[in-house]
């Protein structure tokens, strides 16, 4: 604990040697002295006349965070000449108003025409106004901030340079917050060309460059640049084929066309690049974003520190591979290239693939292994989620025989006309089965789901990426890389890319021009994360698994025991296992209700009593925390029922809409819980572990959707498809068919094609 002005605050562990830039954006989170620069349109209001005073607000908001974390602040910034501007206005207008009311002795005022107010003038009048803004908001998080105006000459001058430097390490050190800004008011016009004078020197004509300067002068970590655009494009923001750079690296200028500047200020994002550039070669990283967007502004400053992908990253690093941006790209190609194969030779590919994974199974197994003995070193992970990193001969051949499944089903997937309709005479309609597009797949801990995905989307036509938890890094590796080497038989293998750089699943979760679909495979808190990040992205899947067998009066003893081990104990960390038992209350002390609970703990499995259960009971297990609880272990609860209508109203308000089960034998009570539980998958006599895609027959599954929309339950090569529709017609015109036109429409179903019987 630090404490001043008797005002104590947290602090974190920061420290690095100055030097040396940072490679990633993960890693900005380590930076301790960091300048904030705030451009003219982040400060002022839209009408260049006065101070944006919310998103100021904002921005003081997230500093003070920030300086309260141990970091030492620095903020430069313009304003100055906006916020003059609107005091010498507002004087200009009063004192007109005044004298025109005396000459004409009428109070109404005419049209006054304001002069053109000089710059250096408008600086003057707007300094001291500005300083008094941030001494007050920054008084409100119990931070004092520090005026300093520099001019070009203060670090041309060894004396001033030292002055000053020692000046802002004094202040950092008494956790102080300096406010740096040119002393426009004496300052002298720009002179054109004189941005950069050589590798040592830097000419402080804006506030960019006088950023770069004072963070290279201060040995600063990070320098943040704000300015009213998203940070820096390939061309002019706004054209057509305007792109975001996330990472710019030296050397990448000619691969830019630099628009006009910004609405205000005197630089434009030319000059922030050439100082972004000076900058990185001191040492110290940068960042460009948008300081304007409301969206984003309330805590764009903090994000960057957190490593988020925001705005643009200047880095000297750059890195082997394609960024997952160009990985994307590669993806869609790589999926239209695909989706136009004949089904024979996208067959062929998964053939291939299923091949390979008994072939080079030793290969596969070895790398398994690193990824297993790295994981128990590391004591990272809970045994359930150790089961599902393992791998096996016996995993691996199921794997291969469930790849078949689908190379044999995907025959007539896409292309596939479902529906065929005759609007007029020569006029056809055509609706057909069609690839999503490209299809971001995350997944935790099980290596095994990269060739089933892999295999559907191979199947369906669709682009792929692919991100596996770095748990399984080298078993994704290898299996990825037969992935790519099946799929080059036919010259597709860019369709399916390995997200392999640091990219953080929320950064991933915002490309919504790059990918159509998100399938989240893991933890009902990996979903949840993924359906809050993504941004205009459908996700497909479940939260949660909470999977009810629900045992009636008439079910069978034989039966009762046999379905409910296999639905808890054969696999409990699966999202289709069993996690909440529900019991007909006539059956409480009778033989089968013993039977299951000796079953139970033989199988050594934690019983949690829901609140009714527990009431019955002189002695009760723990009584469950909560109902809607996915143990995702050797665990249960519980709960007693008084009827099928019970089960059923139980299982709408504590369940996910995964798996629920009833076990009875009799037929109108079963199919009054089949029609009435509104569940993906509704099941009579069997366990809740048949809801799977290979189970179900379809060779394998990108997940279970718990969705009410495109795709529900295990999803397979259809729930990857949507359909497009084709008209073909005879110079076909909609005015032909009004009140007087010449056609008539007819609207006659068509017989469908009929389909591959293989």
């Amino acid at each position: 604990i630090r404490c001043w002005s008797n005002i104590p605050f947290i602090t974190v562990p920061l420290s690095r040697a100055h030097g040396k830039s940072f490679a990633h954006r993960s890693e900005l989170k380590h930076a301790k002295r960091i300048v904030v620069k705030l451009g003219s349109a982040v400060v002022t209001r839209g009408d260049e006349c006065g101070l944006a005073l919310g998103r100021l607000a904002s921005i003081v908001e997230q500093v003070s965070m920030l300086q309260n974390q141990g970091r030492e602040m620095m903020i430069v910034t313009s304003g100055a000449v906006a916020f003059g501007k609107q005091r010498l206005r507002h004087e200009i207008l009063l004192s007109q108003s005044v004298r025109q009311a005396l000459h004409s002795g009428q109070s109404q005022l005419k049209d006054m025409a304001i002069p053109v107010l000089e710059a250096r003038a408008c600086a003057a009048a707007g300094q001291s106004g500005l300083m008094a803004l941030y001494e007050a908001m920054f008084t409100q998080y119990s931070i004092c901030a520090a005026q300093i105006l520099v001019t070009n000459l203060d670090f041309h001058d060894e004396q001033k340079r030292r002055n000053l430097n020692g000046t802002l390490h004094e202040l950092l050190r008494m956790n102080i917050v300096p406010i740096i800004n040119t002393n426009d008011a004496v300052v002298p016009p720009p002179e054109p060309n004189s941005d950069l004078q050589g590798v040592n020197v830097i000419s402080v004509k804006d506030n960019d460059s006088l950023a770069a300067r004072l963070a290279v002068e201060m040995k600063t970590d990070l320098l943040i640049v704000l300015s009213d655009v998203e940070g820096l494009f390939d061309s002019p923001p706004g054209s057509d084929d305007a792109k975001l750079i996330d990472i710019f690296y030296p050397g990448d200028q000619q691969s830019v066309t630099f628009g006009t500047k910004s609405r205000v200020g005197m630089g434009g994002m030319e000059a922030k690049v050439k100082a972004a550039l000076w900058a990185l070669q001191g040492g110290t990283s940068v960042v460009i974003a948008n300081g304007t967007h409301p969206k984003i502004s309330g805590h764009v400053i903090t994000d960057i520190v957190e490593g988020k992908k925001v705005g643009t990253f200047f880095s000297e690093v750059k890195p082997a591979g394609p960024t997952v941006e160009q990985q994307a790209e590669m993806a869609r190609a790589g999926g239209r290239t695909l989706a136009a194969l004949q089904p024979e030779q996208r067959a062929e590919i998964i053939y291939r693939l299923a091949d390979l994974l008994t072939d080079q199974r030793e290969e596969i197994l070895l790398a398994n292994k690193k990824d297993l003995e790295e994981a128990e070193n590391k004591g990272r992970l809970a045994l359930p989620l150790l089961k599902r990193l393992s791998l096996s001969t016996s995993k691996l051949n199921s794997l291969a025989i469930g790849l078949r499944q689908i190379a044999a089903s995907s025959q007539d997937s896409v292309g596939r006309v479902i529906r065929r309709t005759r609007i007029a005479k020569d006029l056809d309609l055509e609706q057909v089965t069609v690839p999503i597009g490209v299809l971001l797949v995350i997944f935790e801990s099980r290596p095994d789901c990269l060739p089933q995905v892999s295999a559907l989307a191979i199947a369906s036509g669709n682009g792929l990426l692919l991100k596996g938890g770095k748990e399984a890094a080298h078993s994704n590796q290898i299996l990825h890389h037969l992935t790519q080497e099946a799929l080059s038989i036919h010259g597709v293998r860019d369709a399916v890319q390995l997200v392999n750089t640091r990219e953080e699943v929320e950064d991933l979760c915002r490309l919504d021009k790059l990918i159509d679909l998100i399938i989240p495979r893991g933890s009902s808190q990996l979903v949840r994360n993924i359906q809050k990040a993504a941004k205009g992205i459908p996700v497909m899947g479940h939260s949660e698994g909470i999977c009810h067998v629900y045992v009636d009066t008439d079910a069978s003893v034989e039966k009762v025991t046999r379905i409910i081990r296999d639905s808890k104990c054969e696999y409990p960390a699966a999202c289709n296992a069993l996690e909440t038992l529900l019991i007909h209350r006539d059956l409480l002390r009778t033989p089968l209700f013993d039977q299951i609970i000796d079953m139970l703990r033989v199988e050594q499995v934690k019983i949690h009593a829901g609140p009714k259960f527990a009431s019955y009971l002189t002695f009760s297990p723990s009584e469950v925390k909560s109902l809607r609880t996915e143990y995702g272990d050797l665990e249960c609860c519980i709960e007693v029922v008084d009827s099928v209508q019970e089960a059923v109203e139980h299982i709408h308000k504590y369940g996910s809409s995964h798996t629920d089960v009833i076990i009875t034998e009799n037929e109108k009570t079963a199919e009054f819980f089949l029609q009435h539980v509104d569940s993906a998958c509704v099941f009579w006599n069997a366990s809740t572990r048949f809801s799977d895609g290979y189970r179900f027959g379809l060779g394998a599954e990108v997940g279970i959707s718990t969705s009410r929309i495109h795709a529900r339950g295990p999803v397979g090569i259809e729930g990857l498809l949507t359909t497009k529709w084709l008209l073909r017609g005879d110079n076909h015109v909609v005015s032909d068919f009004s009140e007087h036109g010449s056609m008539k429409y007819l609207h006659e179903s068509l017989p469908l094609p009929q389909r591959n019987a293989s």
